[in-house]
């Protein structure tokens, strides 16, 4: 797709001045996918590491690839920029042959030069690639050039992280920059009734401008300390018309049949068709369930925009860019190249947060004070309070049996839509999807989201065992009109599928009577699907026997059933207190060809940890009068002192292709703590988070 869209050569690599610049659409956000493009480049071209740079992703400049997510940074924007280097390789050794002779085996990459061997003529490799057409086409069927040692690049900017240097889009200070704050209403079906002039007339005694477009409400102005005071005191002296609340309901009693609209899902993919008569019987059955939870980024959203009069600059950590600018510049009767958005990190971002929102609601305060660049930061209450959360979900499991084998499976996923970022579309999908368009004047009704009939895209992802099955049934269920606003989380529904799939394996390997490794390994023909289970088993071997109260869960997924292979055990103690405490975790991974080991295992090892989180800790509430977890103590995460030890293991598959890996360890993560859970205690725990109560209550149901 993205070679498609942009076939030049110059569209990803270009010269700049002494070095090469990468450019990419994918954005950074902790994946090191910059660093994996340095690293891809660097084996190709043999420059050194300083002559090296990545662009700034920004609108109309950088390649549009639309939304960074789905694992899909390497398998896209990698093999274009290494189909570019590799181009860009062949005609540098073509220019070299053709000024000075010699055959292409004459003739080598090293340190930065074109160098024929055995003399000294040496020519610079960036002098070479100034000299090429600007029109030369990428030739995506050239073989890549793979030298058998290449040193691995650090993560780009992590000393200066290490060293607190790094500026992340919340510490940009621009030249008369004015700091604004958001008044958030109560909850999101609330709408401002008036303000108290006397609150008013204070802002504008102290030099503060006041933004109000309906219920949208903000304050702006030179510094930030009084900005946030005066946000504060504006809250209280507005009065809101509450309407009635939002509703105080038993959330899983929504997820079920006669609420959806339903689809079977055949290889994968949702079919537009009647839906299956689910089995007479089963002879296992299980309900796995998972709350509203959020990202909890470590830093709120944010935004920084300036309007120049005919032009709106906007810095933002928004995953899409290109679909934002689209989304801003209809809201406000723009033409898209009268936007342009760069991105900038922010801390701790992963997924649809704030970042679009905050985006938009600087771009409205930045509109009303030309020239003058507008630092907008959501704080933490309205990060946790209006943030899009992953939807809830519930996964019906039916299982027939056979001589100790799945003779049939039925998968039913019940949940609201995942995606709600900003994307063109009919009806202003874009606008609609912006929060502050919401309260405006001319205030839209929140977009409904048509169903997703991708394959393995939102509720359904990896809903389709991965495991040889002679007949599955399955069965998305969208449920609509549910309290809170929704949209993509890390790995959307694998999460949960995973979670209801590999728990129920686990189950039935118990009453097969078989180790749960070898029973999986008894329905799986993958090869390389075998072989991280049996890597997993060598290493679990290894491992000291338990304690008494300690247990022992595994859990094996395939992100989309064609990425990242993982298989993880996990080792934990249920206490006396009923808190769950990780001990040690062993993660084993096929990713294919590696480009950025040490990237690789961050990878797997954060999504573990953000896992383990939501295992253990995290549940979105709420009541009539609005969300109630707005911090960290009302929406706990997994803490230092709750870390495990924690094993990673690569297998070399280097002559396979690379493929995704960021979102592969979550969702049999929560599996392998389910399952160690039950190893220790007997309970099966089938409702995330498993935290104390549920523990205690469980315990008490037995």
């Amino acid at each position: 797709m993205s070679l498609k869209d942009y076939p030049r050569v110059a569209d990803w690599l270009t010269t700049d001045g002494d070095s090469l610049l990468i450019h990419t659409g994918k954005v950074d956000i902790g994946q090191r996918i910059s660093t994996a493009l340095v690293r891809i480049v660097q084996e190709e071209l043999a420059l050194p590491l300083l002559q090296i740079g990545i662009a700034p992703v920004r609108t109309g400049h950088a390649p549009d690839e639309g939304i960074t997510s789905g694992s899909n940074s390497i398998e896209q924007s990698g093999r274009a920029v290494a189909s570019a280097a590799a181009t860009l390789r062949k005609h540098a050794l073509d220019m070299a042959i053709a000024q000075h002779g010699g055959d292409r085996a004459d003739w080598v990459l090293e340190d930065g030069h074109v160098q024929r061997a055995g003399t000294n003529l040496r020519l610079g490799l960036i002098e070479l690639a100034n000299d090429l057409p600007p029109d030369l086409p990428v030739d995506p069927d050239l073989p890549r050039h793979v030298p058998s040692v290449t040193p691995a690049p650090d993560m780009r900017g992590i000393s200066a992280m290490v060293q607190g240097r790094y500026s992340f889009l919340h510490d940009l200070d621009l030249p008369g920059m004015w700091h604004a704050r958001r008044v958030s209403p109560p909850h999101a079906r609330a709408t401002l009734r008036e303000i108290d002039q006397t609150a008013i007339d204070k802002i504008d005694a102290k030099g503060l401008h006041l933004l109000r477009d309906g219920s949208f409400i903000a304050v702006a102005g030179p510094r930030e300390w009084d900005v946030v005071k005066a946000a504060t005191s504006l809250g209280l002296a507005c009065t809101w018309d509450k309407g009635g609340g939002l509703p105080e309901t038993d959330i899983f009693a929504h997820l079920v049949p006669e609420n959806a609209q339903r689809f079977p899902v055949v290889n994968a993919t949702p079919q537009d068709a009647p839906v299956p008569a689910p089995f007479d019987a089963a002879d296992l059955s299980a309900r796995y369930e998972r709350p509203y939870q959020m990202h909890g980024a470590l830093a709120p959203s944010a935004a920084l925009a300036e309007w120049t009069g005919d032009r709106l600059i906007l810095h933002s950590h928004s995953q899409g860019i290109y679909p934002l600018r689209e989304a801003i510049a209809d809201s406000l009767g723009l033409m898209p190249d009268q936007v342009e958005i760069t991105h900038v990190p922010g801390s701790g971002c992963y997924g649809h947060n704030g970042a679009d929102d905050a985006a938009f609601e600087a771009a409205l305060i930045a509109m009303a004070h030309p020239n003058t660049p507008i630092l907008l930061k959501w704080s933490r209450e309205d990060e946790h309070a209006w943030e899009p959360y992953a939807p809830p979900m519930a996964v019906q499991i039916d299982v027939k049996l056979a001589g100790g084998r799945i003779a049939a499976l039925s998968a039913e996923a019940h949940s609201d839509t995942h995606r709600g970022r900003p994307r063109p579309g009919p009806n202003r999908a874009g606008p609609a999807k912006l929060l502050a368009n919401r309260f405006r004047t001319e205030a839209m009704d929140p977009y409904v989201s048509p169903a997703n009939m991708g394959k393995h895209a939102g509720m359904h992802r990896n809903l389709d065992p991965i495991y040889d099955i002679p007949e599955t049934r399955l069965v998305k269920n969208l449920v609509r009109g549910l309290p809170h606003r929704t949209s993509a989380m890390r790995c959307l529904g694998a999460v949960t599928n995973i979670f209801a799939l590999e728990s129920m394996m686990d189950d039935l390997a118990r009453s097969a009577e078989s180790d749960p490794i070898a029973f999986r390994q008894s329905h799986l023909s993958d090869p390389r699907a075998k072989a991280v289970l049996s890597e997993l088993d060598r290493r679990i071997s290894a491992r000291p026997a338990l304690p008494d109260g300690a247990g022992r869960g595994i859990a094996y997924a395939q992100y989309k059933n064609a990425m990242t292979r993982v298989g993880i055990a996990v080792e934990l103690t249920v206490t006396d207190t009923a808190e769950t405490r990780l001990d040690h975790a062993t993660i084993v991974a096929d990713a294919g060809r590696v480009i950025d080991p040490d990237g690789l295992i961050a990878q797997l090892e954060g999504g573990f940890m953000q896992a383990a989180s939501w295992a253990l800790c995290e549940e979105v509430t709420w009541d009539r009068d609005g969300i109630t977890s707005r911090d960290w103590d009302s929406y706990p995460v997994i803490r230092f002192d709750n870390v495990p030890d924690l094993d990673v293991v690569v297998l070399e598959t280097s002559g396979t292709p690379s493929v995704g890996a960021g979102e592969a360890s979550p969702g049999p993560t929560v599996a392998a703590i389910a399952n160690a859970i039950h190893a220790a205690t007997g309970l099966r725990l089938r409702r995330m988070p498993f935290a104390p109560d549920a523990i205690t209550q469980a315990a008490l149901a037995v």
